[in-house]
This record gives structure tokens, sequence and C-alpha cells, in this order.
């Protein structure tokens, strides 16, 4: 018999020999954790709610604790992995997520819950783009890297299908705990693996100072803005608690421009800011990100609450959603090239307004398939037509250099877009549901989520409308080289990246 010595020495023997297969291995198994995560939690969330004895603003800072601090460093983190060395983030980014998974599944009070969540987000923004960085200087053949980042980017739009469904087989088998609970095997298997089989590197060149003033007070501004604005559910919009937090984001986020205008290594450059592509693909990715959010928060909510679904079955009433996506953003990849991307950036936020006007309609006795399920996937359709001209545009206004800053940069707006506009859609809610108690629960949740869906349609259609204002209406097809790429990091497909590099 082998002893456990002996395997042990030949699983390295094969990670020496076969180095690319296991790097390619490891670093997509963890993107598709951090991805994962952000899906999975959304099923779970009734049942956080009523075994924490949480309310339904802290409800939403389980999600949002986690998406501010990972957009808050997430292009720190693609900045520290280049300065220290992209295997030493990667490896304490796993074992950081881990960690804090293990903490919030542990977790007997919602305020412990966000806490490990907020600290998740944080390890999750050192990890991803470490996955990125360590695929590209692995992969040094053009169409060797093509394909491994096709891989990786085809794992990253996996994880959000696969996280509905996750999280309600784990919830209804066992419990919301092991939604967190399962990223711990996971990352341990990961960080031994990487132990041995990715190589450490760091940027050529000259080494850039870390941002750490911009990510903390960007961070600080957006969590105080967030909590001033869910906190007018009980305080009054001039009661000097709304009013101090949202003086404080306000003060916060102006120093934070303040630095990035001044620090030699920012992580915003403002310059970026020039190109109108770029300023338009943000404001319409902040929009698509608030719908997102809201659309999988308050959908989940209403299939338990008000139909009475259990987390499995609400898990696979989801799963029409996120596979809308994959095909809207396989069909845009190839529409792109002849239509342009004002076109499609236009298309897309429409049909999904469309589809969250449908949604609107709901009532307490709607059925799934023609009032939920359908026009979900019309939503998250047109979502998914929106992502790749999105990419495109935001990159190919700038310098080539600044290719991988302005993608990175998208994918921290959706992560703000959502953050910012579920906390006010849920405030929408809440007042909605107030007003409407005497008519009974089931009544006025369902008159609340209809009113958030019907405010996220006019939402895109804004969106829709500066894409056609802003957006030029031709612009090259094709993906710039990114020098220093930073993962993405939704529940979405980054098909767009798989263009990078090739």
């Amino acid at each position: 018999m082998t002893s456990p010595l002996t395997s042990l020495r030949r699983g390295i023997q094969t990670a020496q020999t076969r180095p690319a297969a296991l790097v390619l291995a490891v670093v997509c198994v963890a993107q598709f954790m951090v991805v994962l995560d952000i899906s999975i939690v959304n099923v779970a969330l009734p049942d956080m709610q009523r075994q924490l004895g949480m309310s339904q603003n802290a409800l939403g800072w389980v999600l949002n604790a986690y998406t501010l601090t990972f957009a808050g460093f997430l292009l720190l983190g693609g900045r520290a992995a280049d300065l220290w060395g992209r295997r030493r983030l990667f490896l304490i980014g796993v074992a950081l997520f881990s960690l804090t998974s293990l903490l919030g599944g542990l977790a007997q009070t919602g305020g412990q819950l966000i806490g490990a969540r907020a600290l998740q987000g944080l390890g999750g923004a050192v990890l991803s783009p470490a996955t990125l960085t360590i695929l590209t200087t692995t992969f040094t053949d053009p169409r060797a890297r093509a394909r491994a980042l096709g891989m990786w980017s085809a794992v990253a739009g996996a994880g959000g299908a696969t996280g509905v469904i996750a999280g309600g087989v784990l919830t209804d088998l066992l419990s919301w705990r092991w939604i967190l609970f399962i990223n711990v095997p996971i990352g341990l298997l990961v960080f031994v693996v990487a132990r041995f089989a990715v190589a450490e590197s760091r940027a050529e060149g000259e080494r850039p100072t870390l941002d750490w003033g911009g990510a903390v007070t960007v961070t600080g501004g957006l969590v105080a803005l967030v909590y001033g604005i869910v906190s007018t559910d009980s305080h009054p919009w001039g009661s000097a608690l709304v009013l101090s937090s949202l003086t404080l984001g306000v003060v916060l986020i102006a120093t934070f421009l303040r630095i990035e205008s001044r620090h030699r290594h920012a992580l915003v450059p403002l310059r970026l800011f020039r190109s109108r592509a770029l300023t338009g693909a943000n404001l319409i990715m902040i929009m698509i990100g608030s719908v997102m959010f809201s659309l999988f928060f308050f959908l989940s909510q209403y299939l338990q609450e008000v139909h009475g679904y259990s987390p499995l079955r609400t898990g696979f009433a989801f799963l029409p959603m996120p596979l809308a996506i994959i095909v809207g953003t396989q069909l845009s990849s190839r529409l792109i090239a002849r239509v342009g991307a004002r076109t499609l950036l236009v298309a897309g936020p429409a049909i999904a307004a469309l589809g969250l006007l449908l949604l609107s309609r709901l009532h307490a006795g709607s059925s799934y398939a023609t009032s939920i399920g359908l026009p979900g996937a019309i939503t998250t359709f047109g979502i998914g037509l929106s992502f790749v001209p999105i990419t495109l545009s935001a990159t190919n206004g700038v310098d080539r250099r600044d290719a991988g800053l302005a993608s990175g940069l998208i994918n921290t707006t959706r992560q703000i877009g959502g953050s910012v506009g579920l906390a006010a859609l849920i405030t929408v809610v809440a007042s909605r549901t107030n007003a409407l108690a005497a008519s009974g629960f089931r009544i006025a949740d369902t008159a609340a989520y209809a009113r958030a869906f019907a405010i996220s349609s006019v939402l895109l259609v804004i969106a829709a409308v500066i894409a056609f204002m802003v957006i030029p209406a031709r612009p090259a097809p094709a993906l710039p080289v990114a020098e220093e790429p930073v993962a993405p990091s939704g529940n979405e497909p980054a098909m767009a990246v798989a263009e990078i590099g090739e």
C-alpha cells in the first residue's frame, strides 16, 4: 500500500511536471469560489433573517458588506499583487477568504455575520485580481493564453448559474451556514496545491506605491453613504443620524477624489474620465449593478415569503436568469463587430427594462412561468447583451497602458452601483410595506417589490438614453491588450476578458 508521504511526494512531482495545467485549475477554482459567494447568498437570505433575527435593512448588509469592501480594495489588490508577489497575495487571499467564510458560518448574530462578510470581501479583493495576473504570466504564448483566459471566463460565468442552485441545495438539505462553510475545504485544497504549483512573480520595471488612502477613503465613504440611505427606514431624512452619515460619506468621497488627483500611482487616475465612452460605460454599469443586485435580492424573498418556496425550489426558479445572461453575453460577443457597442448598449438595457416592467405587475397570486420566470429571463438576457459592449466601450476609449485599469474600474463600479442601488431600493420597499401593512404582509410585500422593479425599469431606460447620447456610434470592435489586467468579479460571465492578450 502506498504511504501518504509517498502519495504527497508524487503529487509534488506531478505539480512540477505539469505546472501550467495545475495553475489553470487552481486559479479557476479560486475565481469560481469568489464569484459563487455573491450569488449563493441570495437564496439563503430569508433563512438567515429568521435564524439571526435580522431586519430587512440589516439583511441588505449581508450583500453590501461583501461588495463594498470588494469594490473598494479590488484595484488595490491588483497593485499589491504586482508589487509584493502574485503567488504571495494569492495565498493570502485564499487564506483570508476561507477563514472569514468559517467565521461567517459560525456567526450567532447579524452583526457577526455582516462583519465576517466584510472581511470576506476584502479577501476576495486580494484573491480575484491575483488569479488573472497569475494566468497572464504563466501562459505567455498568445494562443495558450487565450485558451486559458477563455476557461477562466467560462468558470467565472458558471459561478453565477451554479450559485443559485448550490445555495438552494445547501440551505435546504443542511443549513444556510453551509453556503459559507463550503469555502473552507475548497480553499484549503487550493492553498495546498498553489503552494507547489504556482511560481512567484512580480511586475517588472517601475514599482508603484500603493494608494492606501484612496482605497480606505472610497470604501469608508461608500459605507457611510449606504448607511445613511438605509437609516431613512427608521429615521427621517433630516435627522442627525442620516445627515451626519451622508455628510461623512460625501466628505470621504471628496477626499478620495483629491487623493486620486495627486497620487502618482492613483487607484483611479482621474484622467481616465476624459474619455466619454469610459465615463458613459461606467454610468451605465452603475445602473445595471443596481438592477442586478436588487432583482435577485427581492425575488428571493418574494418567492420564499409570499409563495412559500423552499430554498431549493427557489434556486431552481432562478436558474433561467443566469443562463439568460450567458446567452445574452455570447450573442453580444458575436454581434459587436457588426452593429457596434452603442446599438447593443441601447438595446440591452431597453430589453431588460421591458422585463422589469413585466415584473412590476406582480401580485400575490402571480404564476411563476408567465409573471416571474419569463420576465426574469428577459431582464437578464438584456443585461447579458450589455456586458461585452460596456467593457469594450470603457477600454477602447483609453490608452493601451490603461486598458486593464479601465476593465477593473468597470467591475468596481458594478459593485458600487449594486450596493448603493440596493440600499436605496430597500428603503423604498420598507416604506411601501409599512404604508400597506393593514392589507396583510403578502399583499404589502408584493406591492413593495413591484414598486422596486418599476423603479429599476426606469433606471435602465435612463441607461439606454445615456448609451445613445454618450457612447460613440462605431467604436473599434477589438478589446485592447491589457498590460495590468484586473479580474472582473460578478455573477456575469467575463467573456470580454477572454479577449485580453489575444
